[in-house]
């Protein structure tokens, strides 16, 4: 797997648009780099700025971005309300794949030793690239902000990392470092009064408040781990605000995160009326939220990850302030290529015009695992029918559980809708490879076999996930809605379908695999799955028919 980081600059500019486009210019301006978000604030003056890569182009599109920001911004007439200290204040970088966070940090390091010695910019690092535990972290370094750092720039122990230690009263200072994911998160009240907005914060941040007792100063920690906070008014919006980081959404969620705000402002007598993320968002973050939300309504959360997400958004209000588009705002969205689900993006006529014409994909592999996602889309509607019929209220997290499974498994086998057809393609590039001489006989020979055992693979994987779905389905007719029953007895023809479907591809494309030995152990276990599922069928027809009764 390719090395992959995320970097998530703050600029401080939110209201000149041409501006702040100069600065993203830069970032798109480097080959292997998408520029994923860009996120400006008017009231914080302040741009949050997403872009992803490898390394390497990720840190040569942040120097030139640290860079062109310095040469745009003015910090000297610089006024927001978020906490600043230079043109770009902050710029983190995140891993995503295929690299570890030691190895992060040493790219961040590089970085800034490269805006220290070219741009004459004074550098700290923070995080896991601070090799100082006593200076990593964000708020304490930037403690004092623009307007004090003129004089805590020539105290020894705040000498910069990289670069002079003069304060450039133009750009300011940069803080550069590696981190876990953030999630940015600010919740909305209905006061404008900063001061019991902060009450709040210091209510649910981890760092708590300094209180008096007995005479003695004592920290009385906040009721979050692994969150930051302050309150805030926002002119834009004319309310105050809890700002979040939300540190660590393992220990925090942002469904957690929400509730606890919620409960804490009602307790001094203040309402939230929504929230509103800024910058990217994990997908599992929104859609573990959604199941949250749904669960308290005693509601089943077998749902589409689209519904999960609506939930989610419609629960914490995130809309409030503007739309909310996931497709700008979940990173698994931003980063996803179109071509990965071509098929399973089109309506239905495309996708039954596409399989009919005269190209040879998609075939009876894609069909195969679109049969089985339908045979257990069928079952886990009987599951959410279940769970919200009238009279089998002390069901309802039963089958809301028998509708999670039966979602997941949907999920996988729309995913290998694309991946057969993917498959078919790799294997018609490799044929197409050279083969004019010994060299590139043996590339393409190699290339062939790769291919053919990935075209092998993926029917396997259809085979298997919608033999797991019999469960499901057989579970659905056994103890669903009796008016369902026959959706569940459809959904088994489809799995069964699938299976035999796939199994058929799995051996067309190991028949001429040269691995014998592994040929006949697929085949072998392809032939069981087959019997089990031409037999579960019967069962589950048995039943079906059974209720139905004619």
């Amino acid at each position: 797997m390719q090395p992959i980081i995320e970097c998530v600059p703050n600029f401080s500019e939110g209201s000149d648009l041409q501006l702040i486009r100069q600065i993203t210019d830069q970032v798109e301006s480097v080959d292997g780099v998408r520029l994923l978000n860009v996120d400006p604030g008017k009231a914080t003056n302040r741009t949050v700025v997403t872009f992803v890569g490898h390394p390497d182009a990720v840190i040569e599109a942040a120097f030139r971005a640290i860079q062109k920001a310095g040469e745009l911004i003015d910090m000297s007439k610089h006024k927001g309300e978020h906490p600043r200290m230079g043109a770009t204040d902050v710029c983190p970088l995140i891993p995503i794949a295929g690299i570890t966070m030691e190895e992060t940090a040493a790219f961040a390091q590089k970085l800034a030793k490269r805006v220290g010695e070219e741009l004459s910019i004074p550098v700290y690092l923070y995080e896991a690239a601070q090799p100082d535990k006593s200076r990593n972290n964000l708020s304490v370094i930037r403690a004092g902000e623009y307007e004090g750092f003129f004089k805590k720039i020539k105290e020894p122990q705040w000498k910069p990392d990289y670069g002079p230690a003069e304060f450039d009263a133009k750009r300011g200072g940069t803080v550069i470092g590696a981190r876990d994911f953030l999630v940015a998160y600010n919740v909305n009240l209905n006061t404008t009064s900063t001061r019991r907005a902060n009450a709040v914060a210091f209510d649910v941040r981890e760092a708590g408040r300094n209180v008096v007792i007995n005479g003695e100063k004592v920290n009385q920690p906040g009721s979050l781990k692994s969150v930051k906070a302050i309150g805030w008014f926002i002119e834009e919006y004319g309310v105050a605000q809890i700002s979040m980081n939300l540190t660590n959404i393992n220990i925090t969620p942002l469904h957690i995160a929400f509730d606890e705000v919620c409960k804490k402002a009602d307790a001094r007598g203040i309402r939230v009326t929504g929230s509103e993320l800024v910058g990217l968002v994990p997908l599992k973050s929104l859609t573990d939220a959604g199941r949250y939300f749904l669960r308290k309504q005693k509601r089943s959360t077998g749902v589409s990850e689209k519904e999960l997400i609506k939930i989610a958004v419609k629960s914490m209000g995130l809309d409030e302030l503007g739309p909310f588009k996931s497709e700008e705002r979940i990173i698994e969205y931003m980063l996803r290529l179109p071509a990965d689900s071509k098929l399973v993006n089109m309506n239905l006529s495309a996708f039954a015009d596409e399989t009919a014409s005269e190209s040879p994909a998609p075939g009876g592999g894609s069909i195969s695992a679109y049969v089985g996602a339908l045979g257990v889309s069928l079952a886990t509607m009987v599951a959410n029918l279940s769970s919200h019929k009238k009279g089998w209220d002390e069901r309802w997290e039963e089958f809301s559980d028998w509708a999670e499974k039966g979602e997941a498994l949907k999920n996988e086998l729309i995913r290998l809708v694309d991946a057969d057809t993917k498959a078919f393609n790799k294997i018609m590039e490799a044929f197409a490879l050279p083969k004019s001489s010994e060299a590139e006989k043996a590339i393409r020979t190699q290339a062939i076999q790769e291919a053919t055992r990935f075209a092998i693979d993926i029917p396997f994987q259809v085979m298997q996930a919608s033999f797991k779905s019999l469960e499901v389905i057989k579970a659905m007719a056994e103890t669903g809605n009796p008016n369902s029953v026959s959706d569940a007895g459809v959904g088994a023809l489809c799995a069964r379908a699938a299976v035999m479907g796939a199994f058929m591809n799995v051996r067309i494309n190991a028949a001429g695999y040269p691995d014998k030995e592994f040929v006949e152990e697929i085949v072998s276990k392809g032939k069981e799955i087959e019997q089990k599922t031409i037999a579960l069928e019967q069962e589950i027809l048995k039943v079906v028919n059974d209720k139905i009764g004619l």
